[in-house]
């Protein structure tokens, strides 16, 4: 999902989650900053409040991790996850890349099953659940199901991101609904915390910065 016309787009990045020094040298041209990742893995090695969903802590933990990249010159409200239906294990997250990478498709759930699929070395990402923090627009949502997601779990709505800028506005039932395949799609879960992204005085100062340079 991304906002046409909006810095967000110019200023958008992709960051894969990493797990090693190693993992980070693998993924580097895709981060934007060392002090960033150190704040990122501190917010994820925060406790899960008990009595938590699993769909509500993931989404939590994904919101918390993208409103860190409005601490840097490439701020997005745009970032998605994807973890194995069954074990619950995180194979890769990323944000929004389409400014960072001069590509319209680079949303960030395109980027993150890009990603995941290299990892994997296969273009199927069957058994697998992928959050993203907004609704996926027509294009992403289309390419969850040619990637045989599981289920696709969202955050913010369509409706959310329009209040902000331009959204082809098909919802992502919709295109489910014209696929023969399985594919559950779930949401809004915590959709305040998601949405709230949008109008993050963070986010909006770095945005008001760029735009009077």
């Amino acid at each position: 999902m991304t906002l046409e016309g909006s810095n967000l787009d110019s200023e958008a990045m992709a960051m894969a989650r990493p797990r090693s020094r190693r993992a980070f040298l693998r993924t580097a041209s895709l981060i934007a900053t060392a002090p960033m990742l150190a704040e990122a893995q501190r917010a994820l090695a925060a406790p899960t409040a008990a009595g938590t969903s699993v769909d509500a802590a993931r989404m939590r933990s994904l919101a918390d991790w993208t409103a860190l990249s409005f601490d840097t010159p490439h701020p997005t409200v745009y970032g998605a996850a994807i973890f194995d239906t069954t074990s619950g294990e995180e194979l890769m997250r990323a944000l929004n890349a389409v400014g960072a990478q001069h590509d319209p498709s680079a949303h960030g759930e395109i980027v993150t099953i890009r990603l995941a699929c290299a990892k994997l070395e296969k273009p199927s990402l069957k058994g697998y659940t992928l959050y993203t923090t907004c609704e996926p627009c027509p294009m992403c949502m289309a390419c969850c199901l040619w990637a045989g997601l599981d289920r696709v779990v969202y955050g913010a709505t369509i409706d959310d991101a329009a209040k902000f800028g331009n959204q082809i506005m098909i919802y992502s039932a919709d295109v489910k609904a014209h696929w023969k395949g399985a594919c559950v799609v779930d949401g809004p879960v915590d959709r305040e915390r998601c949405a709230a992204l949008f109008s993050d005085p963070k986010l909006l100062a770095a945005r008001a910065k760029r735009k009077a340079s």
